[in-house]
């Protein structure tokens, strides 16, 4: 038998030869898997994203829960702020405006009872004897794509969602249009505009503002550009492709485009002018 022919081919040295990957082979496998990642990562990217808008339309509809809770309870909606004071007091604690903000008086109907007992309401917001309980963070104030660096600001709870407190797109906001002001919390008849077609919340996450604290009666806001239009100001902007995600008085969540017509924003950012326009959501 021919022994040469069983064990195959040899090279020099009596070694079998074995074919490697050239480089051209190499390369082109590269190039294909780099293709397929340029293909798939903006699909999981945008998935990702998909999922933070629903998670951040979600916590706005359990606000808008704790909104009608306090409605039943108390027959109205909550006060815009309570006891506004002109930002940088210097007065002592005992002598400054308590300024507690709306989305401090929701906290029992966002199952955050223990937060709201921890709250002594007859100081203010800021007071030391407050620090604590002003300091936790809750969840549902916050927008997944928000992209915070942290979770308070100047050690109080964060949140990237506003009071709507009116507009001044068309005309000042004087007197005030929104549905939250200072000092006073609407009835259901109040808002004559119709809750469907009323904004009461929404984001205020595209930068993180001084003032985005959910125990300060500062968190609210007047719509003065687009959605979304890079200003210094607190307005509706987020982080979401398009438009951000706003409340309306019926506890309904829209994404509002970055696109809709001024005067139509403006109207929904009213709460009884009977502007008689088309809602931002109800618009193609």
């Amino acid at each position: 038998m021919d022994t040469a022919a069983i064990a195959g081919p040899r090279l020099r040295g009596g070694f079998a030869a074995r074919r490697g990957v050239t480089l051209v082979e190499l390369l082109v496998v590269v190039a294909v898997v780099a293709a397929l990642l340029a293909i798939l990562l903006p699909a999981v990217q945008g998935a990702r994203e998909a999922a933070r808008r629903v998670a951040c339309g979600n916590n706005l509809r359990n606000i808008g829960c704790a909104l009608h809770g306090h409605l039943i309870a108390k027959r109205t909606f909550p006060i815009g702020c309570l006891e506004w004071r002109l930002p940088g007091s210097t007065l002592p604690a005992e002598r400054r405006k308590r300024n507690y903000a709306w989305s401090a008086w929701i906290l029992p109907w966002l199952e955050e009872q223990g937060t709201a007992d921890r709250i002594d309401f007859q100081l203010p917001y800021d007071s030391p004897a407050n620090a604590e309980a002003a300091g936790t963070v809750i969840p549902v104030f916050l927008c997944p794509s928000a992209g915070r660096s942290g979770l308070r600001v100047a050690g109080l709870g964060a949140t990237d969602y506003g009071g709507m407190n009116g507009e001044r797109i068309l005309s000042p906001n004087n007197p005030v249009k929104g549905p939250f002001v200072n000092d006073r919390g609407f009835a259901e008849r109040d808002i004559s505009d119709g809750l469907t077609k009323t904004i009461f919340v929404a984001e205020c996450a595209a930068t993180e503002w001084s003032e985005g604290q959910w125990i300060n009666g500062y968190n609210l806001f007047v719509q003065r550009y687009a959605v979304n239009w890079p200003t210094f100001e607190d307005e509706i902007r987020s982080r979401h492709p398009g438009g951000g995600n706003a409340l309306a008085g019926d506890g309904s969540v829209h994404l509002v485009s970055e696109t809709i017509d001024l005067r139509v924003l403006a109207a929904a950012c009213t709460r009884a002018l009977a502007e008689g326009v088309p809602t931002p959501w109800s618009l193609p």
